[in-house]
């Protein structure tokens, strides 16, 4: 089993653990709620335990192999399109996860876009409550 197909069983069975040893030290996320990219282990691993309390029904629907270029040093990197729907405090979601991939074959990009915007919306808001009750970043207007 490859590293996306490790990875897509984990997300689909809730399994933070089984995320482990799936992501390089340096990983980028790339959210759609938030212009700078969520980096390194600690906080990509902290925010998917906070996605994987967020997302209800949440399933893979479809995926695409290929390349692209990252977005850290612009050159192509294997690459997979996990396509998913979900639902976030009863908003549908419509999404894609883009997993790109080091020389090791390890998760080093990680993109995530989704659809509505009401949904994104609902998204965010969940994010951010789960983000700041697990400590991983301080509440809005904390100083």
């Amino acid at each position: 089993m490859d590293t996306a197909d490790r990875f897509r069983a984990a997300v689909e069975k809730r399994d933070l653990a089984a995320l482990d040893g799936l992501f390089t030290e340096d990983v980028r996320l790339y959210s759609p709620v938030k212009f700078t990219p969520f980096e390194g282990l600690p906080m990509v691993l902290g925010l998917f335990g906070v996605l994987l309390r967020t997302f209800e029904d949440f399933r893979y629907v479809g995926h695409f192999d290929g390349s692209a270029e990252m977005g850290a040093d612009g050159v192509q990197a294997p690459s997979e399109i996990l396509i998913f729907r979900a639902r976030v405090n009863g908003k549908q979601i419509h999404g894609m996860d883009l997993l790109q991939f080091d020389e090791e074959g390890l998760i080093k990009e990680f993109t995530v876009m989704v659809r509505p915007q009401s949904a994104v919306q609902a998204l965010g808001a969940a994010v951010l409550k789960g983000l700041v009750e697990d400590g991983l970043v301080p509440a809005p207007g904390a100083a």
